[in-house]
């Protein structure tokens, strides 16, 4: 059904690009007025041709030939000066457009929520911001501005012609309203089409990026041949579905390329019949056959234009369906300051949570409170919903009903910028960037110095790595950091969380790529760095569950007990089934 309705709509979506042009609409108006006048100049060609032919010619009069000719070698060089003067007047604007919204796109998916980028593929995204706004700029620099021009060079080319000669002009006119037809159905027929190579186009780009980035994993397993299978099948989908573009533009081209023919060949059979009658002079002829011919390139890209054009319509709505998601974790409309100086009191009130309306509740009434300076160990069973509970401090995503506060201020009551600034966030898996270490550490404060980040070094226990680089901070470590070992990656993640010294740490189990040695040292120079700091930190290992002043242990979305490690241990038998596994795993892992 939503494919049957888009090509009712294939030019609603370009109405949408108004705004990115409306800044520029005077040099664009300016470029197609100046390739309205490129045009006219080569239509005036043909009748300074016929004022030749049945002028000086005609009479035999050579001496009368010198200003029509250099009227038409004047006519030349002012068409191709024109057609100049459009490329220089649209360069600037069309990169403009392209540069703005490909800002937009890319904030707009940095405001998005965590669960967006869940559901979305990253080659889907990629090819909105790179193939799709390519091929909104090409509209705005050639197909819109042609697409205009072309359809009033033909009219103008017609009037022309009647203006010749009624007969000749009516020839051309005729053989031109099945083009008109053939294009209306190949315009609703190709947007489906298009549309759904770009789709395609996207999966692929999704595929090659997976298989780049997996390709350690790829390569250990000898999933190579398995990945480039999928490649391979994708690709030939994408293929057939080019190749039914292909044969959906070739039936146009073939018209388009045919029907102009006719049109000449019945000017000639109406023009030497009026010759022949003495109703019609040479000049008119050659002139009605040289304006036809000019027609051309108006009329054989009409198909190309309209081909480009719906394929434009595809690619905004495609850029359009990011913009459009909703960004549901937002600044309040009336934002609270943080408290000032922040304590780091960390407390859950009555939290719920589910991913989507209606789905079932990950969180369901969790009552916490970390008290400043505080270290509290967050335990549970794999899927309770640990993670969750840490990703809604620094509003990753918001809570479904339930308030969390720092200091008493809620959460959601703060701009977010102040907000991850008070909380910082290391997670389970480190992400680097393919940037120096310097950079690397420095996102968890924008205005980190180098001693503040050698001190975030030495604190996460990497400073003697790091210095052991071959130059040192200003060291790029690679795409994902795949360069390092995991500890080491895990220490710059940990190093990057502490540089801005935040009120409240939240740690989901970071230190899982640690030995236990290194671990401890980890938390004890947190504890003496980074004293009065508030600390939740998931576990998954019975070491740093000693490591913290109480542990909370979640269970059936809700917290079942919290208390020091020693308590819960010698009075709570979940919590001890709980440890055993974890002692397991730890057994495992070592």
């Amino acid at each position: 059904m939503e494919e049957a309705e888009q090509p009712r709509s294939a030019y609603r979506s370009l109405w949408r690009l108004g705004p990115y042009a409306r800044p520029w609409r005077r040099r664009l108006v300016l470029a197609i007025v100046a390739t309205i006048c490129a045009m006219a100049a080569g239509l005036t060609i043909p009748l300074m041709i016929q004022s030749i032919l049945d002028g000086p010619i005609a009479r035999g009069e050579t001496t009368g030939l010198i200003w029509p000719v250099l009227g038409i070698a004047l006519l030349g060089f002012a068409e191709a000066g024109l057609f100049y003067c459009r490329r220089k007047m649209l360069a600037r604007p069309t990169t403009h457009i392209e540069a703005r919204m490909r800002h937009d796109i890319y904030a707009h998916l940095q405001r998005l929520p965590v669960s967006f980028h869940d559901r979305w593929q990253s080659g889907q995204l990629l090819s909105r911001a790179v193939t799709d706004l390519s091929t909104i700029r090409g509209f705005f620099a050639f197909v819109g501005v042609f697409l205009v021009v072309n359809s009033l060079t033909l009219v103008g080319g017609l009037v022309v012609l009647f203006s010749l000669d009624f007969w000749l002009g009516l020839t051309v006119l005729i053989s031109a309203l099945p083009l008109i037809a053939i294009s209306t159905v190949f315009e609703r027929k190709y947007k489906v089409v298009a549309r759904l190579a770009q789709d395609q186009d996207g999966d692929l780009a999704t595929t090659v990026e997976e298989s780049a980035l997996g390709i350690r994993v790829l390569k250990a397993f000898g999933r190579g041949p398995h990945l480039a299978a999928k490649f391979a099948k994708q690709a030939k989908v994408l293929r057939g579905t080019e190749l039914h573009k292909v044969r959906i533009s070739s039936l146009l081209w073939g018209a388009i390329v045919l029907l102009p023919e006719i049109g000449i060949a019945g000017q000639l059979l109406v023009g030497t019949s009026g010759i022949v009658n003495g109703t019609m002079t040479v000049g008119t002829l050659v002139a009605a056959v040289t304006v036809a011919a000019y027609l051309r390139w108006p009329t054989d890209s009409i198909g190309w234009l309209l081909a480009e054009t719906n394929q434009t319509s595809a690619a905004t709505d495609r850029y359009f369906e990011v913009l459009d998601e909703p960004v549901t974790v937002a600044d309040p409309a009336d934002p609270k300051p943080p408290a000032s100086p922040p304590r780091g009191l960390l407390r859950f009130d009555n939290v719920h949570f589910r991913h989507t309306e209606g789905g079932k509740e990950i969180l369901r009434g969790v009552d916490l409170e970390v008290r400043p300076g505080e270290t509290v160990a967050l335990v549970g069973a794999t899927g309770t919903g640990k993670t969750t509970l840490t990703a809604l401090v620094p509003r990753l995503a918001d809570v479904t009903e339930g308030r969390i506060t720092i200091d008493g201020v809620n959460v959601a009551d703060m701009r977010l910028a102040d907000l991850r600034t008070l909380v910082s966030v290391a997670f389970e898996e480190p992400v680097l960037f393919s940037a120096s270490v310097r950079e690397n550490v420095a996102l968890g404060s924008t205005d980190a110095t180098d001693e503040q980040v050698w001190e975030a070094l030495r604190v996460a226990q990497a400073d003697g790595f790091v210095t052991a680089l071959p130059w040192g901070l200003d060291t790029r470590i690679g795409e994902q950091g795949l360069s390092l070992s995991g500890g080491q990656r895990q220490r710059l993640a940990l190093a990057r969380t502490i540089v801005g010294r935040p009120a409240v740490l939240v740690l989901d189990d970071p230190l899982s790529a640690l030995d236990v040695h290194t671990e401890a040292e980890v938390e004890r120079a947190l504890r003496e760095v980074l004293s009065g700091v508030t600390a939740l930190v998931v576990a998954h290992r019975p070491s740093t569950v000693q490591l913290a002043d109480r542990v909370a242990m979640l269970a059936d979305g809700r917290i079942a007990a919290v208390g020091t490690h020693s308590e819960l241990l010698a009075g709570n038998s979940a919590y001890r089934r709980l440890l055993s596994t974890l002692d397991e795993s730890e057994e495992v892992r070592a």
